[in-house]
């Protein structure tokens, strides 16, 4: 158990978020919004 004057010494740190790859954080796609939507035309001959 630890004295009073090493838990002045060592506060605790907060436990931070760290994302495994920050490269994706501006990604829309993982976000799960759409910028975009296409929309295809199609013509039936006959």
């Amino acid at each position: 158990m630890p004295i009073i004057k090493q838990f002045n010494r060592n506060a605790r740190q907060p436990i931070r978020n760290v994302m495994k790859s920050p490269a994706l954080g501006g990604c829309p796609q993982c976000r799960g919004t759409c910028t975009r939507v296409y929309v295809r035309l199609v013509q039936i001959m006959g």
